[in-house]
């Protein structure tokens, strides 16, 4: 994607790809005018507060569990740089300039609802920090939900905190300046703005889409290479059995099976040599198409609340006729729900992976030679990797277990239930990048065991992917330094552009 590509709000909902687009890819964000005459109209709003001295929860009142001190005047400025201030006391390495710049996405388009009531500047400072390539740095513990790590985005907008820009990280003051852009002056209600809804946890997660997209696309292919290394007995993938169990995503991993494989010597030579194959061999479409069907409900569920007003309180109507709702819209559950869900389901895609590339190495069901080398004994082969692999899978099994339901109280009392939405999509981040490298070492071991079968013709798709990854590892002969060969293969399964080139008709 190049600088010049734009992702316009307007009318219409954005979906996680745009926020990728933006994140990832360089895009740039812009405002349509009838999103900012939303953002302007709430404002107003916010203004008829102040001037007619009705109370309003974060409008000109304290925070929290402090909602019903009154606050006035120039008070209501400083309400919010101090909220913004002492909100950002997150912990913790850094999160990644893509993850940063997703939130920032997010949080655009909440306010672009215009039910928030921030002013029109602060957006317009939001934006520049996105398309001028500033970038806070945000530590990435401390968040229950929210709060934290938005805090750390903004202070930026004051001048305060550090921030990664033209590949440096310098004070913020310093990159404001470098890009001719002067600090902000907040009004009343922005602090809070800034630092509320589900913005983080929901920029993360459309991130976590795009790498849970492409893994799971990246699992049939590579499961079809240890399907075929082992020999596997085709008649589990028949069309007519697999629509016998109608899921969605059990479809379309059984349809992509069948057309990676198909034209199979090595396949078509194995008939009936077992009567069934092992499950992790022949559950293939039933494993990883229930991870599709929990993908398409998280893929819902966070482009709905991608979508969604989050602030607390929300502003109704217009500057003549409105109202201030105080309520819950910043509680992230949907998401936390739809994170921790999909992290069980790509823990579970780690799993039979590594179920699968075991017995590609194991002498006593591969039919191949020990741990994939040809001389074993004086060479150890790709016996160690399986070690790693597990390793990674009982991560993720720790990984899997559901940040939503830790919850804390916080702020005296007053907020006594939390979604732990944040932790829920940071989490499922870590179990993504775990389950890519478990991946990368099944490709790794399967286009090894085609080293010993390729007196046969393997099937249309699996010989593309063998072929793929010969471009940048070679057969492995004997005992090398192996940590590099995994670290290609997961960079070509990184690459987004990779498998829609070599097989562009792949679900």
């Amino acid at each position: 994607m190049s600088q010049a590509e734009k992702i316009i709000i307007a009318d219409a909902p954005l979906r996680w790809q745009d926020v990728v687009a933006v994140a990832r890819f360089g895009a740039r964000l812009e405002l349509s005018a009838q999103a900012w005459a939303r953002i302007d109209n709430a404002q107003a709003i916010v203004q008829r507060i102040v001037a007619s001295g009705e109370r309003a929860y974060g409008v000109n009142t304290g925070l929290g569990a402090l909602c019903n001190v009154s606050l006035k005047d120039e008070q209501l400025s400083q309400l919010s740089r101090n909220t913004l201030l002492s909100h950002a006391c997150g912990v913790g390495a850094p999160l990644a300039d893509e993850q940063v710049r997703a939130i920032l996405c997010a949080a655009v388009l909440n306010y672009s609802q215009g039910k928030s009531g921030i002013h029109r500047r602060v957006v317009e400072a939001l934006l520049a920090l996105l398309n001028r390539g500033i970038t806070p740095q945000v530590p990435s513990q401390g968040s229950v939900g929210y709060l934290t790590h938005m805090a750390h985005i903004s202070i930026a907008l004051l001048g305060v905190g550090q921030v990664s820009h033209r590949g440096h990280i310098v004070s913020a003051q310093q990159a404001l300046a470098a890009e001719g852009l002067q600090p902000v002056q907040l009004g009343a209600k922005d602090g809070l703005c800034l630092v509320n809804g589900t913005p983080c946890m929901t920029g993360l997660s459309c991130l976590a889409l795009a790498d849970a997209t492409r893994l799971l696309q990246w699992a049939d292919v590579v499961g079809a290479m240890s399907f075929e290394a082992q020999r596997g007995q085709i008649a589990a993938f028949d069309a007519e059995i697999i629509a016998l169990k109608p899921h969605p995503g059990m479809q379309q991993v059984g349809a992509n099976l069948r057309a990676l494989l198909d034209g199979s010597e090595v396949i078509a030579t194995s008939l009936g040599i077992r009567t069934q194959d092992a499950l992790s061999i022949r559950s293939i479409p039933q494993v990883h198409g229930a991870a599709r069907d929990q993908l398409a409900h998280a893929r819902q569920q966070i482009e709905t609340e991608l979508n969604a007003a989050t602030d607390n309180p929300l502003l109704l109507g217009t500057p003549e006729h409105f109202r201030v709702m105080s309520q819950a819209n910043p509680h992230g559950q949907s998401v936390a729900l739809a994170a921790d869900l999909l992290a069980v389901a790509m823990a579970e895609i780690g799993s039979i992976a590594e179920r699968r590339l075991d017995r590609l190495i194991n002498p006593h069901v591969s039919g191949l030679p020990a741990f994939l080398v040809a001389n074993p004994g004086v060479n150890s082969g790709m016996m160690i990797v399986q070690y790693v692999a597990a390793s990674l899978c009982a991560e993720n099994r720790q990984l899997a277990q559901p940040a939503v339901l830790d919850n804390y109280v916080t702020s005296g009392l007053q907020e006594d239930h939390l979604s732990m939405g944040t932790n829920a999509a940071l989490k499922l981040h870590r179990a993504l990048e775990n389950c890519t490298q478990i991946l990368a070492i099944e490709y790794l071991l399967a286009a090894q065991a085609f080293e010993f079968l390729q007196a046969q013709r393997f099937g249309a798709g699996t010989h593309l992917a063998w072929k793929l990854l010969r471009e940048r590892v070679p057969p492995y002969d004997q005992d090398r330094w192996l940590a590099p060969d995994i670290a290609s293969a997961a960079a070509l399964l990184k690459d987004p552009r990779v498998l829609h080139d070599a097989l562009p008709n792949l679900n």
